[in-house]
């Protein structure tokens, strides 16, 4: 009876995941075609205790080949306990001459639910200037061709929103590539949804959409009593009222880059954080999607103890785990490809042993543990 329920596990654990390689496929490859910008943007950046990577984040919001005049900048500060504040306004100072053409504004988050995060978006929202809001997250680098990217799909495919791609970038350690391997992991199932018209995933570090969408949908309410969940359950509203407006902007060019976690704590509280979404998505195929996969790594996790028990076939065991290696590899191999970070397969071999571990308990720990973020507690 094991066998069976077992296979039957690892048969949908296949079905899921090559759906995804077979969207991943789907969704073009959207490439420049250098046509004259017409999109204005409101470029919005929560932060709380982000000194140490501000400097990053505003060295590449110079870079960008966009106009200057077409763009704002909109930071919020989340009261911070750093010296945030100051080290923008030190490094605009000594930039003075090269930020002069940018529309630069720092504002106070103002606090109305228990999400932060959504409170510092809702506030920018409410200043911005212009129709299209765009959000990124302060420990990010923004491509130069960033909003030419999206300044394109709007011209060329009328979305309403726009998804875009995320990866992270830094030294890579071990626990680095674990990261790595498991945000491109992510990206490729977000990008395989999208091409079978069922996106499960997106990424509020490379996120844009109608700033009247938002109101339409009426922002975070009905979901702001969870701190984080500010990108999939805004995706979620968008999906539910046009689903044919809500686009993923496959393009090298809009490639977000982020740094991960720093420590094993940091990356369990940052997945706990993740987790805590769950409980309040109301898509059915991402509920579904999110069973399947947790009761597959669960499964691979049982294989030794049952063929130690002799509740399974070894034969049979190995040959469930290599047609889950070799689904997960193929969704991987086509997602490193696309952000140029093939080399990190060669950590895959290892990495996909202690994945199923790590899932597994992150999704136990939520039922008991509470989560850090920014230096505030939340319930997971």
């Amino acid at each position: 009876m094991l066998t069976y329920v077992v296979v039957f596990i690892i048969i949908a654990y296949l079905c899921i995941i090559g759906l995804l390689c077979y969207g991943f496929d789907l969704v073009d490859n959207f490439k420049l075609r250098d046509i004259p910008p017409k999109t204005k943007f409101s470029v919005i950046i929560p932060f709380r205790n982000e000194a140490n990577n501000l400097p990053n984040l505003l060295d590449s919001i110079l870079k960008l080949e966009y106009p200057k005049s077409m763009f704002e900048i909109i930071l919020v500060d989340d009261d911070s306990e750093d010296n945030s504040v100051a080290v923008i306004n030190s490094i605009v100072l000594k930039n003075s001459f090269k930020f002069a053409n940018v529309d630069l504004q720092i504002i106070k988050n103002i606090r109305i639910s228990n999400s932060p995060k959504k409170d510092a978006i809702t506030a920018a929202v409410s200043v911005s200037k212009y129709n299209w809001i765009v959000t990124t997250d302060a420990d990010c680098s923004l491509p130069k061709y960033w909003l030419d990217a999206f300044d394109e799909c709007i011209q060329l495919k009328k979305p309403d929103s726009i998804v875009a791609p995320v990866t992270y970038h830094g030294k890579m350690t071990f626990l680095n590539r674990f990261q790595t391997l498991d945000m491109l992991s992510l990206q490729g199932a977000t990008i395989g949804s999208f091409g079978i018209k069922k996106p499960i995933l997106c990424n509020g570090a490379n996120f844009c959409y109608r700033k009247e969408l938002f109101y339409t949908v009426k922002g975070f309410n009905d979901n702001n009593t969870i701190a984080s969940g500010d990108d999939i359950f805004l995706l979620e509203k968008f999906i539910a009222h046009d689903a044919k407006k809500v686009q993923y902007l496959k393009s090298k060019n809009a490639i977000v880059t982020t740094n991960p976690a720093y420590g094993l704590s940091a990356l369990i509280h940052q997945r706990l954080r993740w987790a805590s979404k769950t409980s309040e998505n109301k898509n059915r195929y991402t509920k579904g999607t999110g069973f399947v996969v947790f009761f597959g790594n669960l499964t691979c996790l049982g294989l030794l103890p049952a063929i130690y028990f002799n509740s399974i076939a070894l034969d049979i065991a190995v040959a469930l785990y290599s047609i889950k290696f070799s689904i997960d590899f193929l969704l991987l191999f086509k997602t490193t490809r696309f952000f140029k970070q093939e080399n990190l397969l060669l950590s895959y071999i290892f990495l996909s042993i202690i994945y199923p571990i790590f899932n597994v308990s992150i999704v136990f720990l939520t039922f008991f543990k509470s989560y850090e973020w920014k230096n505030r507690t939340f319930k997971a």
